[in-house]
């Protein structure tokens, strides 16, 4: 599962979103230092910097035990 973590440089504060588009739900471009549209064009990078916010696509680590119906039929 991916994860959008978002730092606001000048409020020393971050989120953490399920969804490129999810950041824009709760904070606006001038925020962000971004527009919706430049961010998802450049969503393959791993980490955009802008001058108010540092926006990084993470890899949301999860427990190995059985989580699901997919786990348990493997079993």
């Amino acid at each position: 599962m991916k994860v959008i973590y978002v730092y606001l440089i000048f409020r020393k504060k971050g989120y953490a979103f399920g969804s490129l588009s999810a950041v824009f739900d709760y904070l606006d471009e001038d925020e962000v230092g971004i527009k919706k549209t430049t961010l998802l064009h450049r969503s393959d990078a791993g980490t955009i910097t802008t001058q108010r916010a540092i926006i990084t696509k993470l890899t949301l680590l999860r427990s190995k035990k059985c989580h699901g119906k997919e786990d348990r039929d493997k079993n």
